[in-house]
């Protein structure tokens, strides 16, 4: 037996760190599967049995990181955000002035006591705003491994040092200035990628808004609004007209329409009578009805939606950034180089140093006459300063945003950064149907009766709420063929359709008494009015949810990419296959519910398949979070809209094509960005450790290096 677990992860501050958690948890004996989220801060693991939530708490907090099983609240992910924020404005208010004073100073212009302004500037940045990243930094080092915050951490601290060693009276350059600089730059790049995080938590506060507060309880005595969580199974509640059903239950007095387009992903309500079952969240449209409570607390729908959502959530696989996986060993490699340039200098200055005069003339910033200790930390805080993987850091955040904006011109909104860097590498594509690959606008497409019947209908159908009698009605007024008449013995056959009486006359329309009459209809996705005078059919009116226009042409184009297509979709088979087979759709998965959706996706993802699902309902929310792209259709519900990675503003499914020519521009760019990055390294690293760059010109160095990065993603915004 399985045994499934969702729950959030503290601590973690890059890909290396989810990798270090995947790690230890995938050591416990019986774990089948582990997915770790940095953007959610969430993990969601499958094992056996025998595992318990508190062996993988274990592994976690043994691996220098802390969890709990309470998801990340938006007001948490949102704090986080602003202190990024408060942070990088503070470094920037410290910083720039000292940067400031630090040219005057290195220009001849006498600033008295800079050494000290200096120091007392370099702390506040280090230690109040940097704070953050010195602990990261020290927990992965006592844990024995490290991650983009050590490197920048000892290169800072170094810096900040020789301050020290300066106003002790050594005779040791001063760097305050320099160790400023790197946390203010590394700030910067958190508060971006914080920035496109702070997103990330809001679906379930959009879900659990779905929920009603209270139940109206039918008593001996009277109506009593009762809060839910004390409504007691067997209880009877009242529900009326627009109102939310607020537990799940059997009606057992009255009737009503009742949309469950949350549940179904259809626009059709569904008219409800006595012992049908009723779903918490959907909405009374027409009617008054009384209902048995059957379901409370976590066993009712909402709730398990809810559920349902927070463990896709978790288990959506990130994008392991290139420079993050590089940093593994570019890290400690560059510490040895660094702490190997400093004992090179210490014990071997006089030999060396005629090299450094001869140098001396071309770099003119080479201390010549320092003596071999001063030296020694000069080699070693300038290859600490100029490896900081700052560029590397702005690499990916820079081409996402840039590429972010460009989607946003072209009606995509980019909310998940990692999502436009997957896109180009995703093998299946999964549509719902209604509104996403149709219109979800009901119409007429074809009838056989004459106008004088068609308008006795029409004024029929006006006095049914059902959404198939409004598109006959709307059709018959845009027509302009509707004329108000006197119907008269007007009843509505629960299942079955409608029928009135005009100059004696009985006229009924609805379900066909023989269907196979209409099977081609039928097949072709259609939905069949039949219509008597008198119980002898003299018509039919034919309807249909209308093909978005480029939906065709876009599965086309699909299939050119080599991707599969499928359909999802709550409706019945026979529709289903109807709509996939005229625009050409691989595969068909209908009469699903939403938790099926997610197990459907999560048969592709471990067929090795990565998925994008594309939908517009409620009901596509769960699916949406645990694809590894969720593609939202701007027209849908506003739980998809947060659930999803990307939302089409207007509809266009043709869109996701966009996404994906976007994805491998923004890849491109980002293997540029890496490359470049390293480059500047691979060159200045080694002129660093011959003591041949002053960590000034080695901070100038990284800075223009960022600078190259930030130019280079803006260049996507040349997509056609």
């Amino acid at each position: 037996m399985e045994k499934k677990f969702s729950f959030s992860v503290q601590g973690m501050v890059c890909a290396m760190c989810v990798k270090n958690v995947e790690n230890a948890i995938k050591k416990l004996n019986g774990v089948k599967y582990v997915s770790v989220n940095l953007a959610t801060q969430r993990a969601f693991v499958i094992a056996n049995d025998n595992i318990s939530f508190e062996d993988i708490k274990k592994a976690i907090e043994k691996a220098g990181y802390k969890t709990t099983m309470d998801a990340p609240t938006e007001d948490l992910i949102e704090k986080q955000f602003q202190e990024a924020k408060r942070n990088m404005n503070l470094s920037l208010y410290v910083t720039i002035p000292l940067m400031l004073l630090m040219i005057m100073h290195m220009s001849g212009i006498h600033i008295p006591y800079f050494t000290v302004i200096e120091l007392i500037a370099s702390t506040i940045v280090i230690f109040v705003t940097g704070r953050k990243m010195l602990r990261n930094a020290w927990v992965a080092l006592i844990h024995s491994h490290t991650n983009m915050d050590t490197l920048l951490s000892i290169g800072a601290i170094s810096a900040w040092i020789t301050n020290i060693l300066a106003i002790a009276g050594l005779d040791v350059l001063s760097f305050g200035t320099v160790a400023a600089m790197i946390i203010t730059l590394n700030l910067i790049g958190r508060y971006i990628e914080s920035r496109m995080k702070s997103n990330a938590a809001k679906e379930i506060r959009l879900l659990i808004s779905l929920k009603a507060t209270t139940a109206n309880v039918l008593t001996n005595e009277a109506i009593v609004e009762t809060p839910i969580d004390a409504v007691k199974l067997g209880e009877i509640i009242i529900i009326r007209q627009g109102e939310k059903i607020p537990l799940d239950g059997k009606i057992i007095e009255g009737k009503a329409s009742i949309n469950e387009s949350m549940v179904t992903g259809e626009p059709l309500p569904v008219y409800k009578t006595v012992n049908d079952n009723v779903i918490s969240g959907t909405i009374v449209e027409n009617g008054i009805i009384n209902v048995k409570v059957e379901k409370v607390g976590e066993e009712t729908f909402i709730n398990q939606m809810i559920k349902l959502v927070e463990e896709a959530q978790s288990s959506k696989v990130p994008i392991q950034a290139l420079a993050d996986k590089i940093t593994r060993y570019f890290v400690p490699i560059v510490l040895i180089l660094a702490i190997l340039s400093f004992v090179f200098w210490f014990f071997n200055y006089e030999l060396y140093l005629p090299f450094l005069h001869k140098a001396a003339n071309i770099f003119p910033w080479i201390i010549t006459d320092a003596g071999a200790l001063s030296t020694a930390i000069f080699s070693f805080v300038a290859t600490l300063v100029i490896a900081c993987p700052c560029a590397l850091g702005l690499a990916t955040p820079m081409a996402l945003v840039t590429s972010s904006g460009v989607a946003a011109k072209k009606g995509l909104i980019i909310k998940n950064g990692e999502a436009i860097q997957m896109a180009k590498d995703i093998n299946v594509i999964l549509f719902d149907k209604t509104g996403t690959i149709t219109t979800g606008q009901l119409t007429v497409v074809d009838h056989n009766l004459d106008d004088e019947v068609l308008n006795i209908i029409a004024n029929i159908e006006e006095n049914s709420i059902h959404p198939l009698a409004k598109a006959i009605v709307n059709y018959v007024i845009d027509k302009a063929k509707f004329k108000k008449i006197t119907i008269t013995d007007i009843e509505e056959i629960s299942g079955q359709g409608i029928k009135g009486k005009f100059n004696n006359d009985i006229f009924k329309i609805g379900k066909p008494i023989y269907t196979e009459n209409y099977l081609n209809f039928l097949e072709n996705g259609e939905t069949v009015l039949e219509v008597t005078r008198n119980d002898e059919i003299i018509g039919y009116i034919r309807i249909s949810d209308v093909l978005k226009a480029d939906a065709a042409n876009t599965m086309t184009k699909i299939k050119e990419l080599g991707l599969i297509t499928a359909m999802v979709t709550g409706d019945n088979d026979i529709t289903a296959r109807a709509i996939a087979n005229k625009i050409s759709i691989d595969e068909v998965w209908a009469g699903v519910s939403p938790e099926k959706k997610v197990d459907i996706i999560r048969k592709y993802q471990i067929e090795g398949k990565k998925v994008m699902m594309v939908g517009d309902g409620i009901n596509d929310a769960a699916a949406l979070k645990a694809a590894e792209i969720g593609v939202a259709i701007g027209t849908g519900s506003d739980l998809t809209i947060e659930s999803a990675d990307i939302i089409i503003s207007k509809g266009d499914i043709s869109k996701i094509l966009d996404t994906i020519n976007l994805s491998k521009l923004t890849f491109k760019k980002i293997k540029q960005n890496l490359f470049w990055a390293f480059i500047y390294n691979i060159i200045a690293i080694p002129m660093a450790m011959m003591s041949l760059l002053h960590p000034v010109i080695a901070e100038a160095a990284m800075l223009l290096s960022s600078i190259n990065v930030i130019y280079n993603s803006g260049r996507i915004k040349k997509m056609k």
